[in-house]
């Protein structure tokens, strides 16, 4: 067995097959077949992590990319990915690298310590992105052991089991979920999951001080009406009403056709999330008023947001940093 394929964890036999307990597909898997995700092999009645300390991409990104807008705004964060997804979405604007087998490279612990102490200006804090993190597992898990000071970042879809949900939450700093609906029946048809998983891993985050923002892709005629907009807001809001929300623009990619979301289609969302929510921003439309930080007590840029060009108007104040004309309030980690 290859040095870069670890057991796996949440697993139990089922004759000569394994059922996979990671996330909720619960994969039924025979000897010699991987599940769903692609990333877990039966070998010889044993289950096995195949993506182990492997990537797809090794890269440095601004942290605003993920992305994360209430976290270190304006740092840049070491960032990679495994080439696997434990969701089929039909209009993934990643697919190559999530739902086909692509070549990876070698990303081990020694390579993630060598490159932090060759950047030493580099944040201790690591994004696993790109792809679906939760798929690598196993390397998070021991990623965690390995490297205890390393800040981890999870940019992730959030279908995962509660158990092993559980057990990782406490060995992460921040996450970046994306909510595709929020109704059940466009995650049954549109992407091979279920909603309710992802309201779970988001209120479980948030609960044990997970720094959480959450992301939904708009796609005309799926998600876009205004009554699902204002059901996410609330439902949002309900969890935390200072979780920032980043309403996205679709582009037709993989197998979807339906033409790109209009800039003032996300405008329009964004507006109408923002009143059930106290920060909500665009994605993928551009930079403007509705990727920066307002003050809603005095209409402040607080956080203003180009490229590689973040400039903060705040100010500490017992620990909480606040809008620098009025003191209000801003949530996040800065």
């Amino acid at each position: 067995m290859d040095k870069m394929i670890r057991e796996a964890m949440y697993w139990s036999k089922e004759g000569d097959a394994i059922r996979c307990e990671l996330c909720p597909h619960r994969c039924l898997i025979k000897v010699g077949k991987r599940g769903l995700c692609r990333s877990r092999l039966n070998s010889a009645g044993k289950l096995f992590a195949v993506n182990y300390q492997k990537s797809i991409s090794i890269s440095v990104d601004p942290i605003e990319k993920k992305p994360l807008y209430h976290y270190h705004p304006g740092s840049q964060i070491l960032s990679a990915g495994p080439n696997s997804c434990n969701l089929s979405c039909f209009f993934c604007q990643n697919h190559p690298i999530s739902q086909e087998d692509q070549p990876t490279m070698n990303f081990s612990f020694e390579i993630i310590k060598s490159i932090f102490a060759e950047y030493k200006n580099l944040p201790h804090r690591i994004a696993l992105t790109y792809t679906e993190p939760f798929t690598w597992y196993e390397f998070i898990h021991d990623l965690a052991a390995e490297i205890p000071d390393l800040k981890i970042v999870l940019i992730t879809n959030g279908f995962i089991m509660d158990e092993p949900l559980s057990e990782i939450l406490p060995k992460i700093d921040a996450m970046n979920i994306d909510i595709k609906s929020i109704n059940d029946e466009f995650y049954k048809k549109h992407c091979g999951g279920r909603v309710q998983p992802v309201l779970n891993t988001i209120k479980k985050a948030n609960e044990q001080g997970v720094h959480v923002e959450v992301t939904n892709l708009l796609i005309p005629g799926l998600n876009d009406s205004e009554p699902e907009i204002t059901k996410l807001a609330k439902t949002m809001a309900e969890i935390n009403p200072e979780m920032p929300l980043h309403i996205s623009a679709y582009h037709p990619d993989f197998k979807c056709d339906i033409p790109r979301t209009t800039s003032q289609d996300v405008m329009d969302a964004v507006k109408l999330a923002k009143q059930h929510l106290r920060w909500v921003y665009s994605g993928n439309i551009g930079w403007g008023s509705f990727t920066d930080t307002i003050c809603e007590k005095c209409n402040q840029t607080i956080i203003h947001r180009r490229p590689n060009n973040v400039k903060m108007l705040m100010t500490d104040k017992a620990e909480q940093p606040v809008c620098k004309i009025c003191n209000e309030s801003v949530w996040g980690r800065f």
